[in-house]
């Protein structure tokens, strides 16, 4: 009851806040459901973009989870919080324009992605090694060793065919092809809809990339990237699996970037709660409707309010499917599309011990790498084993730093695995080459610390040309659809970013067609004629 009563103070106080403001200044209440990278981007580019033209608004920003960036998830082995590791979405690239700028502006650290102590990478089929490759070694001797297995030209012309792909979609970042009210649309203007509407293995094939390199390199990339198999994940997602150069992660959590952006926006935060319906009603001084939102609160989950102020605008930002909200009446023009998505069990542990060789096929003297990829056996099918991960059984398995114990102050490695399903105490005893009990930990256990958690990572995103679109009703918008075309972190921030724009722009049309841009406002004027034009 505390809860429910500062929340509706908070409430009344905003309320009466903006009701001080001037009455011939155009005023919104924007509600964004969801504070993963979607909501946090669009509340930060809403207090933007509505900052520089003028106008007024009020972001209330619910998030079910006590915490800002959704799948943006650390974790701190033996609960020491001095000791971190990414579970979630840990990297992004130089061409991520939205998380690099805002590392740069917010003032926060990058480091390295997450490397394995061995330098040693491998791609394993279940059965054997088809490739392993030493980073340490000089880029000409692991030059060599790839040309003699998968040739001169498969690998330059993957790097090339990706490159030219990823300058493509780069586009949509500027006019004429930002902002977007079809996603669909702007795909097929980008041309980008050939490569989405075809398999990667379809698309490898047509640009000359040859078989093999496409079943060890790009499978694997594929795997760890989307836990999907070339013959069955869409071309688009298949060549951003490809360009992970230069890749990074912010010092303490990737979550710090929305987490700011949160912040910077103003926004009511209106966290541990869960928004459970959304109900369409009409503004009485004016023709364009309002919604209520009814919500439960996370330590009274069956207790449904009525939160206290009505919005002119609803950006959903999480994959509805699995929100749990309904919509009433007139909020949706049509159905928001329900499709697969990947259940992605992270499982993050820590041992003294080094994977079993045994486990892997190899001699008891051969040390296994620290970062193995999978790929699929000869005898596997795309759709084989559980989620297609084949005989190997897992996505991938790396070493992804050391942790400190503090029972014996010594080092210990620190491993995550990406799998289709919870991995077994069977499974971790040959993988250590050492008995792990029901309970995983324990006096005699290898693993010394452990944590599992299931992700809805990403959908399965098989090919298609069709993509739901951000305009969903009138004055609601929904971000999700972006991840059946590229899921990840950027684009996430992307869409954000995307809707947060069209609301303004449609707040610039609003004010251009009763005039009031003509009190002075000649940023107002410029912008609708970009909109108009």
């Amino acid at each position: 009851m505390k809860l429910r009563l500062e929340l509706a103070a908070a409430v009344a106080a905003l309320v009466e806040c903006c009701s001080a403001w001037p009455s011939d200044q155009p005023f919104r209440q924007i509600a964004i459901i969801g504070a993963g990278a979607a909501g946090s981007s669009a509340a930060y580019f809403l207090r933007n973009y509505t900052t520089h033209a003028g106008f007024h608004v009020n972001i209330t920003l619910f998030e079910k989870t006590d915490r800002i960036g959704g799948r943006t998830l650390t974790v701190n082995p033996f609960n020491d919080l001095a000791q971190l590791f990414e579970l979630g979405a840990s990297i992004f690239v130089p061409v991520n324009h939205i998380l690099n700028d805002s590392v740069t502006e917010f003032n926060l650290s990058t480091r390295a992605a997450e490397t394995d102590s061995s330098s040693i990478i491998g791609i394993w089929d279940g059965d054997r090694f088809v490739f392993t490759l030493d980073r340490s070694q000089p880029s000409w001797w692991k030059g060599l060793k790839v040309a003699l297995r998968y040739g001169l030209t498969s690998p330059w012309r993957a790097e090339q065919f990706t490159a030219a792909t990823i300058a493509k979609f780069l586009r949509i970042y500027d006019a004429p092809f930002f902002p977007f009210p079809s996603l669909t649309q702007r795909a097929q203007d980008l041309g980008l809809d050939a490569f989405t509407g075809v398999t990667g293995e379809q698309v490898l094939k047509e640009n000359k990339i040859g078989a093999l390199y496409a079943h060890d390199v790009v499978q694997a990339s594929t795997r760890v990237n989307y836990a999907s198999n070339i013959a069955v994940l869409h071309g688009l997602h298949t060549l951003v699996s490809l360009a992970a150069n230069g890749a990074i992660g912010v010092r303490g959590g990737n979550w710090q970037i929305f987490s700011e952006m949160a912040r910077r926006s103003s926004a009511f935060l209106a966290l541990n709660t869960t928004v459970v319906a959304i109900d369409k009603g009409e503004d009485a001084a004016s023709d364009r409707p309002r919604y209520t939102l009814q919500t439960t609160s996370g330590i009274a989950p069956d207790d449904t309010t009525t939160y206290p102020v009505a919005f002119d605008n609803v950006i959903i930002a999480t994959p509805y499917q699995f929100s749990g909200m309904s919509a009433g009446l007139g909020v949706l023009d049509s159905p928001i599309e329900a499709v697969p998505y990947v259940e992605l069990h992270v499982t993050i542990f820590t041992s003294p011990s080094w994977f079993s060789p045994r486990f892997f096929g190899l001699r008891s003297s051969q040390k296994p790498p620290g970062l193995v990829l999978t790929t699929l056996a000869s005898t596997d099918t795309p759709d084989s084993g559980v989620a297609g991960a084949g005989k190997a059984g897992f996505f991938s398995l790396s070493n992804i730093g050391k942790a400190i114990n503090p029972k014996t102050l010594r080092e210990e490695n620190v491993y995550k695995v990406f799998s289709p399903e919870a991995l077994t105490p069977d499974f971790l005893s040959r993988l250590l080459g050492s008995t792990v009990p029901e309970t995983f930990t324990g006096e005699a256990s290898p693993i010394t610390w452990y944590h599992a958690h299931v992700f809805h990572s990403y959908p399965k995103a098989y090919p298609r040309v069709k993509f739901q679109d951000p305009v969903v009703g009138q004055g609601v918008y929904y971000t999700a659809g972006m991840e059946s075309f590229i899921s990840t972190m950027e684009t996430n921030a992307l869409m954000g970013k995307n809707v947060a724009r069209l609301i303004v722009d449609d707040m610039l049309i609003t004010r251009s067609s009763s005039g009031l841009e003509r009190g002075g406002d000649g940023v107002a004027w410029e912008d609708k004629q970009r909109i108009l034009n």
